[in-house]
C-alpha cells in the first residue's frame, strides 16, 4: 500500500515512521518545485520509552496519483494551499485529515473527493530537526469516515500497534469537537503561562481555571456531559505532563497559533447556540493580544 503524507511536521513524521515500520510505502510530499524530485530520507523517532528507531521513508516533490491513501497533516493555516495542490488527483483516491480544531471540517467535506475521513491524534509530538522527531505521551489515533466508503479506510486498522492504537469512531464532527474542547483547555491556558501541560493540575489557581471552564462549557454544550468528564482533562494533563503544548511551542517560536481553530471554533459553536463563554473568551483575547504584539511569552 502507498500511503503519501503532505506534512512534514511533527505529526506527519511520526505517524509516517509507525506506518513506514508494517511496510507501508510511505511517501512524504514537500512543497512542488517545478522538477520531479525523489529521494530516501531516514526518520529517526524517540520513542515514549526514550529508546530511539530509524526507518526509512521516501520524499518526493508533489502528490504523484498513484497513492491508496493521501495524509494531509499540515496546519489549517496551509490547507487553502493544499486544496489547490490536489485538484489533479483522482477523486477516488481517499483522503484523511489531521488538523486540530473544527475549522477544517466542512471545508474539508465540501472538496469534490469521494472518501473522507478526519482524525483525532490523542499522543503528543516534537520535531527536533528536519527528520528526527519525538513521542510524546501515550494515546490513540481516532478515525472517523465522514464521507464515501469506510472499507477504503479499513486498512488502517492492520497498522495499529501497541505504541500507536488506532481506533474508529462512528461520528467525525463529535469526534472533533471532543478534541477541540480537551485543547481549549491545555493549549491557550499553556500558552498564557508559559508552562508545560501537567503544570496546570499542580497549582490550585490553574486547576479552578480548569474546573470554571468545564463547567462554562458543559452548560454551552450540555449534549457533552455524558460523554466528557473532568477527569479526562486531568487525565490528558497527567499523560502529557511533561509536554509543550503545540500552542506554546508556536508562541515561543513566534508563530501563528491554532486559537482561531480551537478556541475560535467553539466560541462561534456556542454563539450558533446563544450560549457566553467568558473564560474561554479571556484565553482567546490574551493569545491573540500576544500574537498581534508579536511578543514572544
Amino acid at each position: 500500500m502507498r500511503i503519501e503524507i503532505i506534512g512534514a511536521g511533527a505529526v506527519g513524521l511520526l505517524v509516517a515512521s509507525y506506518f513506514a515500520e508494517k511496510n507501508m510505502d510511505v511517501y512524504i510530499v514537500g512543497k512542488p518545485t517545478g522538477e520531479t524530485v525523489c529521494k530516501d530520507i531516514q526518520i529517526e523517532r524517540t520513542n515514549v520509552n526514550q529508546s530511539v528507531t530509524s526507518v526509512n521513508v521516501k520524499y518526493i516533490s508533489a502528490l504523484s496519483n498513484k497513492a491508496d491513501l493521501i495524509i494531509v497533516a499540515v496546519k489549517y493555516g496551509q490547507l487553502h494551499e493544499v486544496y489547490a495542490s490536489m485538484e489533479h488527483v483522482k477523486d477516488s483516491i481517499p483522503l484523511l485529515f489531521l488538523q486540530n480544531g473544527l475549522a477544517h471540517y466542512e471545508e474539508a467535506l465540501a472538496l469534490n473527493k469521494t472518501h473522507i475521513a478526519f482524525s483525532s491524534i490523542q499522543f503528543g509530538a516534537l520535531k527536533f530537526s528536519e527528520h528526527h522527531v519525538a513521542h510524546k505521551g501515550e494515546g490513540m489515533m481516532k478515525i472517523a469516515v465522514a464521507k464515501g466508503a469506510g472499507s477504503e479506510f479499513s486498512f488502517l486498522n492492520g497498522l495499529s500497534s501497541a505504541e500507536l492504537p488506532i481506533v474508529f469512531e462512528q461520528d467525525a464532527e463529535k469526534m472533533l469537537m471532543e478534541k477541540a474542547l480537551l485543547n481549549c483547555f491545555i493549549n491557550p491556558l499553556t500558552a498564557i503561562l508559559q508552562v508545560k501541560n501537567g503544570q496546570l493540575i499542580t497549582k490550585s489557581h490553574t486547576l479552578q481555571l480548569l474546573k470554571d471552564l468545564y463547567n462554562e462549557l458543559m452548560t454551552a454544550f450540555p449534549q457533552f456531559k455524558e460523554t466528557f468528564h473532568f477527569n479526562q482533562v486531568i487525565a490528558l494533563c497527567e499523560k502529557t505532563a511533561e509536554n509543550t503544548s503545540s500552542m506554546l511551542a508556536d508562541r515561543l517560536a513566534n508563530r501563528k497559533t491554532e486559537i482561531d481553530t480551537i478556541a475560535g471554533a467553539i466560541l462561534k459553536k456556542a454563539e450558533q447556540n446563544e450560549k457566553k463563554l467568558p473564560v474561554l473568551q479571556t484565553f482567546y483575547y490574551l493569545v491573540k493580544a500576544f500574537e498581534e504584539s508579536g511578543e514572544q511569552m
